[in-house]
């Protein structure tokens, strides 16, 4: 559940970066793979740095992969 949450958290968080950030990106599938990639890698990075950045059900979204 943990990465299908990321990809779905990714894809609107690129999604959502190309229509805040007109004409630069690279496109609207270019920006929800980027943002799949960077909810994968911060899943990752965070858990490894002990980071955890909110408790509950809003810990659970903004950490989408990180397996607890």
């Amino acid at each position: 559940m943990g990465i299908l949450a990321a990809i779905i958290i990714g894809a609107i968080a690129g999604w959502l970066a190309g229509l805040i950030v007109r004409g630069a990106g690279f496109g609207l599938i270019g920006n929800i793979v980027v943002g799949i990639i960077g909810a994968l890698v911060a899943g990752w990075v965070l858990p490894q740095l002990h980071i955890e950045l909110a408790a509950g059900m809003l810990g659970s979204i903004l950490d989408a992969p990180s397996a607890r």
